[in-house]
């Protein structure tokens, strides 16, 4: 793509050739174009040596960059950001780098921001995505305390409720969310048990059926005891003739659509507003599960909602 300040484009460039070869002098089609005699004479000889090729714009990036920081220095920076997660601030005096200069180092190896590594390993997280609906669903359940009747401290302020640490008990938000889609389905429950569990993937699988979702192929899970022991569980993954498959022990990254949905939910449903009683929270799931997977633009889907990537009919959701 020629610069916003190019006087000719890759037509301009063919229309100068095409002028000159009819015969009339380069300096009168030159002045004609708005461009000086170099700059003719240079396109005409790239047309000469290349033909049609030698019109188009070459890259600006040098063939040599003599002062690039050495590939050892370089190692000895991505070392350090790996095994002792240190930022370009500490690692340039050790090393006697400038921190921009570090900070260039780790942007071009991908090092640059430490949500981009596995904290235990230091190793740079592979992100994956399944090629279709339904090949993988991610499930987890999120821990979230209830409100009190007439509302708890975030409606009456701290001073209100010395005791605010004293809970009311908890609600289990069951979470399923499609690794190709994101389109994500969640029901509050008083447990995490087996049957609930059970219950909640038997569901859920009909809710994605509902979005043209046919079939889900693979389930993936923590390590929990209801997805590891239970015949429950086993039982209603044989019934949707689905895999189950469980995560490794402590990396709770393998399962990171689900958990990036979690806090989605925190934020955009159980943290949105001061909710005056745990049945009012509870009922505005609703809404906010619509939105999600309707309405609410995804930056992993180029801005469009879930919905967009299920096998869903045309105009069937407003």
């Amino acid at each position: 793509m020629s610069h916003r300040n190019a006087r000719l484009t890759v037509h301009g460039r063919r229309l100068l050739v095409e002028r000159v070869r009819s015969g009339r002098p380069v300096a009168h089609v030159a002045a004609e174009m708005g461009i000086s005699r170099p700059t003719a004479h240079k396109w005409l000889r790239r047309w000469r040596a290349e033909g049609e090729a030698g019109l188009h714009d070459r890259p600006s990036r040098p063939h040599s960059t003599p002062h690039r920081t050495p590939a050892a220095v370089e190692e000895q920076v991505c070392r350090l950001r790996r095994e002792r997660k240190l930022g370009p601030a500490r690692i340039g005096p050790i090393l006697g780098l400038p921190v921009s200069t570090v900070h260039r180092v780790l942007a071009r190896h991908g090092l640059n921001r430490l949500s981009f590594l596995d904290r235990p390993t230091g190793q740079v997280i592979r992100r994956y995505e399944r090629g279709r609906p339904g090949e993988l669903l991610h499930v987890d359940v999120k821990k979230l305390g209830r409100i009190p009747d007439g509302g708890g401290w975030r409606v009456h302020g701290r001073a209100a409720c010395p005791d605010r640490r004293r809970t009311t008990g908890f609600d289990y938000i069951h979470s399923a969310v499609d690794d190709h889609s994101r389109l994500a389905y969640s029901e509050v429950h008083p447990d995490e048990k087996a049957a609930t569990c059970a219950g909640f993937l038997t569901r859920a699988a009909a809710f994605f059926a509902t979005c043209g979702v046919a079939r889900i192929e693979r389930v993936l899970t923590d390590n929990a005891w209801p997805y590891r022991k239970s015949f429950a569980w086993r039982q209603a993954l044989a019934d949707l003739g689905a895999a189950g498959k469980l995560t490794r022990a402590y990396r709770p990254q393998t399962n990171g659509k689900v958990e990036r949905f979690n806090r989605t939910l925190l934020e955009e449903w159980a943290y949105l507003r001061p909710y005056a009683s745990n049945d009012e929270r509870t009922a505005a799931l609703t809404d906010f599960l619509h939105n999600y997977n309707h309405h609410r633009c995804h930056t992993a889907l180029g801005g469009h909602p879930p919905i967009s990537r299920a096998n869903n009919a045309s105009g069937q959701y407003s």
